[in-house]
């Protein structure tokens, strides 16, 4: 007997205090779905929610054989509810979406469109904001433009949720911190094609948003990670051995330059110029600590990408039907 074939089609939608939506959310997204005429399942993961959002997708998936409901043990953030999604999304085809209505489903077809013409990623754009100008808009506006810059995948919006993807790449990117973002730009380091489409951009009509603008300043320490990772996570020696080498080269040259000046009598004595010669010699050791450190996350790389199987959650449940 051949075993039965898997859904075309699994969306992942995160979900953490979402009782007030989920229900048209469920019900518009299933109209969608059914009109596309591909085999699909939606993947609902709860987050540590306190209200009844665990119940409501429990419901539903003893209801609607296309559902799984998964609960996550406490809320470990938008990342690790996704990464949870794709490890248990069965699909040749995974979208992700925000399970707040800011995400229109009458969209979908149009990542589909892109998938169909052979791109590997499809990523929205929300190229008409609704959002407040200083607290989301300027902000955002800021973060992708870095973002572009450092990964060199030039898409205008990185932070929206509402992507698409090919099964062989997404399971291939191990998503960590807040890292979702980033896909694009991890997934560029494996050759995958990126589009952008733009996508409805709606103000939340129920519930409160968990955005707020103190979230900028961590997206501004995980462009400096973003940057390593991509740049330099499979050869961290680079990085830090140019720095290193920086500045054992200027130390070494000062001091060379001070002994000879020095010997020829162009200066006094070196004891003159005690200050500069102990900057020299500081320059000598912190350059030689970062070559050490350089070979260290060299070997420290090396391991992590032979070993590293960890999940960075854990599964307290899973319904279906």
């Amino acid at each position: 007997m051949m075993p039965e074939a898997g859904p075309y089609l699994s969306v992942v939608i995160p979900l953490f205090n979402e009782e007030k939506s989920l229900g048209e959310l469920h019900s518009r997204l299933v109209g969608v779905l059914k009109s596309l005429d591909r085999t699909y399942e939606i993947i609902f993961i709860d987050d540590g929610s306190r209200d009844s959002t665990y119940k409501m997708i429990c419901d539903m998936a003893k209801d609607d054989p296309h559902v799984v409901a998964i609960q996550l043990a406490k809320n470990y953030g938008q990342t690790a509810a996704l990464s949870a999604g794709f490890d248990n999304a069965s699909g040749d085809v995974i979208i992700s979406m925000d399970g707040d209505l800011q995400h229109d489903p009458a969209d979908l077809p149009l990542f589909l469109e892109k998938i169909d013409e052979g791109f590997d990623i499809v990523s929205g754009w929300r190229k008409h904001r609704v959002d407040n100008l200083f607290m989301r808009r300027l902000p955002s506006f800021l973060a992708n433009r870095l973002l572009a810059l450092v990964s060199g995948i030039r898409i205008h919006d990185f932070g929206t949720t509402y992507k698409a993807y090919r099964r062989e790449v997404i399971k291939n990117i191990e998503l960590f911190g807040e890292y979702h973002r980033y896909i694009p730009a991890l997934a560029n380091q494996i050759g995958a094609s990126v589009v952008e489409i733009p996508i409805k951009n709606i103000n939340r009509p129920k519930g409160r948003s968990n955005y707020n603008i103190g979230r900028f300043w961590p997206v501004l320490l995980d462009i400096i990670m973003l940057k390593f990772v991509v740049s330099y996570l499979a050869r961290p020696l680079r990085l830090f051995g140019s720095m290193g080498l920086l500045a054992f080269l200027s130390g070494f040259s000062i001091s060379f330059t001070l002994s000879v000046l020095s010997f020829a009598k162009v200066i006094g004595p070196l004891r003159e110029r005690g200050a500069l010669l102990l900057f020299s010699v500081f320059l000598m050791l912190v350059g030689l600590q970062f070559i050490v450190l350089g070979i260290s996350a060299e070997m420290n790389s090396k391991i992590y990408y032979k070993v590293s199987n960890k999940y960075i959650y854990r599964i307290k449940r899973i319904e279906k039907r």
